[in-house]
């Protein structure tokens, strides 16, 4: 689902190996306590080599990482550990109240890192998630990271403003989050066909509204604030690794311009894969088409 923060300057570099590892692993089976005790719920599939390519997956805001299952299921299949997690206050994870701006969230996807012991692992992110992939990098380095896959991005900068003129009228941002915090689950019953694309089936869409409504409204409401307020501009020329974008030309969330175009521009090592006529819910509209290009990006990385 489409996301809405407070705008930032390139952070300082923490080396990721800051926290420590030991402290993060929760003693609930399937979680990983981060640095300020919240619980995440992991899925870690493998085959038993937990040495394999591994892939990441961070979802959309409103999003838990069931939202990732076609995906994974395929990587998986081909061989791979495909890993996915639930952000603070969505899924099955803790519902802190807190730690919704993209520097914590950050932290957290470092701290699933140190914690399973990951080397060389690619990174997808959808729609929100591909700011925090990019605030890890920022604040964390990129020692443990072979690539990133940023699927209907958010980034580089939402809202208009003097240096961003043909970013949203903030005044729509305001009213959309007003609209969320007013009537969820309405907003999430008129959201639902732009998001699809005409391209879902019926129960697909309601899979997809029953994950959103689990999500805590503060989460929905805090994390909407950041993704719509952040300013990722000085912070994507310094990420060297290469990276795949994926966008739909018909995304009305984020619009192909002002989101993808934008940010594959700023990154040093990019390619942008375009979908004619998709939507902003590919994972689920185009979901085996999306598995192979993150399948073949991921080979290519070695």
């Amino acid at each position: 689902m489409p996301a809405a923060a407070s705008t930032h300057s390139a952070p300082s570099l923490r080396h990721p190996g800051a926290s420590n590892p030991a402290r993060l692993h929760s003693t609930r089976p399937g979680h990983v306590l981060t640095r300020d005790g919240v619980s995440l719920f992991v899925r870690d599939w493998h085959h038993g080599n937990r040495a394999a390519d591994v892939v990441l997956f961070a979802a959309s805001w409103a999003l838990p990482s069931d939202a990732w299952s076609g995906q994974m299921q395929a990587l998986h299949a081909a061989g791979m550990r495909c890993i996915a997690y639930d952000r603070r206050g969505h899924g099955r994870s803790s519902d802190p109240g807190h730690g919704y701006d993209f520097d914590t969230l950050a932290d957290d996807l470092a701290d699933v890192i140190d914690a399973l012991g990951l080397r060389r692992v690619t990174l997808v992110g959808h729609s929100m998630a591909a700011g925090e992939i990019v605030r890890y990098l920022s604040r964390h380095g990129a020692g443990r990271v072979a690539g990133i896959v940023l699927v209907g991005c958010t980034t580089p900068c939402v809202p208009r403003s003097e240096d961003n003129p043909d970013g949203i009228d903030p005044a729509l941002l305001a009213q959309a989050a007003a609209e969320l915090a007013d009537d969820f689950p309405l907003w999430v019953e008129n959201n639902l066909a732009p998001f699809g694309g005409g391209l879902c089936s019926a129960p697909r869409l309601a899979w997809v509204r029953a994950m959103a409504l689990q999500t805590s409204l503060q989460a929905l409401l805090a994390c909407n604030h950041a993704s719509t307020h952040a300013d990722f501009r000085a912070e994507l020329p310094a990420i060297k690794v290469p990276a795949l974008l994926v966008h739909g030309d018909n995304d009305a969330s984020c619009p192909l311009a002002l989101t993808a175009e934008r940010t594959a521009a700023l990154l040093p090592d990019a390619r942008l894969a375009v979908y004619a006529g998709a939507p902003h819910g590919l994972p689920f509209t185009h979901a085996q088409r999306l598995g192979a290009d993150i399948l073949a990006f991921v080979r290519e990385l070695g």
